[in-house]
């Protein structure tokens, strides 16, 4: 097992224990500020350029001022530097307010091994329940004072969703809007395969974060012979799909094998988009 790495700016690699930030930082103290967490692989961050992209569009919106590109970049390759290639890594990038009394913003970066429960996931699948939002499908972008689609390290939601999922007795959950769309998973976007074409939920129009994992994907789906789009579907939709899944930088494409209850059959198509993305493949592609 690798040891979890720290690096700062201007500081490189800084032992794990060493404080990072300040205990008013507004990161902790209110959720200001936002994050990427990129797959490790071969020792280099994959999609890094849309990852830093996605963050910097973020903190656009919540007018974070972030360092210059080249100096995130510098960071990502002190802390990964060295990273045994054969070793799945979770490369993770923090960008909060700074101080509450005022100050520059903290920045650092973490990497540590893809945990085994999420290996686990890509392999054996997850099972989902529906849960509501409280939102209605459209809203949130019309809402001005709102930042949607941010990867803010605010989290209080989501992971009051996974604790209700574990209650539950449910690997993850699909929040559903008040009019009947389903919208995202808590850490993950969801992609469903109907009729040869990959779908994912249209995120200008809902306010759901833009999945890099999801839109790379979508983006290769021709390679496998699929049509890709979005669409914002209901539960029903889900139901009648031919497969879906959840997808982020770390789990991939995992595979939903049970939807509010109702088991679902594995589909042949899962270890095909695991492997376009390079990721370790669930189980071997079925044979007709």
């Amino acid at each position: 097992m690798e040891a979890i790495r720290v690096a700062v700016p201007g500081r490189g690699l800084v032992p794990a224990g060493e404080p990072v930030l300040r205990g008013d930082d507004r990161g902790v103290l209110h959720g200001d500020g936002l994050f990427e967490t990129m797959h490790l692989r071969a020792g280099r961050p994959w999609l890094r350029d849309e990852h830093l992209a996605r963050l910097r569009a973020g903190a656009a919106a919540i007018d974070l001022p972030l360092p210059p590109v080249e100096a995130l970049v510098e960071l990502l390759d002190a802390v990964s530097a060295g990273w045994p290639a054969g070793t799945e890594g979770a490369l993770r990038l923090v960008c909060t307010r700074g101080p509450e009394g005022g100050g520059p913003p903290t920045v650092y970066a973490t990497l540590g091994e893809v945990p085994a429960a999420t290996q686990r996931a890509r392999r054996d699948g997850v099972t989902v329940a529906t849960l509501p939002l409280g939102v209605a499908a459209r809203s949130r972008p019309g809402l001005g004072w709102l930042p949607a689609g941010v990867k803010s390290t605010s989290y209080a939601l989501s992971t009051a969703a996974r604790r209700w999922a574990a209650r539950a007795g449910v690997d993850d959950v699909l929040w559903v809007s008040t009019d009947g769309y389903v919208l995202e998973a808590p850490t993950a976007n969801v992609v469903w395969l109907a009729a040869g074409t990959l779908l994912t939920v249209p995120a200008a129009a809902t306010g759901v974060l833009p999945g890099v994992t999801a839109h790379h994907l979508l983006s290769r789906a021709p390679e496998l012979g699929l049509t890709a789009g979005e669409h914002l579907p209901t539960v029903s939709d889900l139901h009648d799909a031919d497969a879906i899944w959840l997808t982020s930088s770390l789990r991939g494409p995992t595979e939903v094998t049970s939807l509010d209850g109702t088991p679902r059959p594995r589909s042949p198509q899962t270890p095909h988009l695991q492997t376009l993305l390079g990721f370790p493949p669930a189980h071997p592609p079925f044979r007709r």
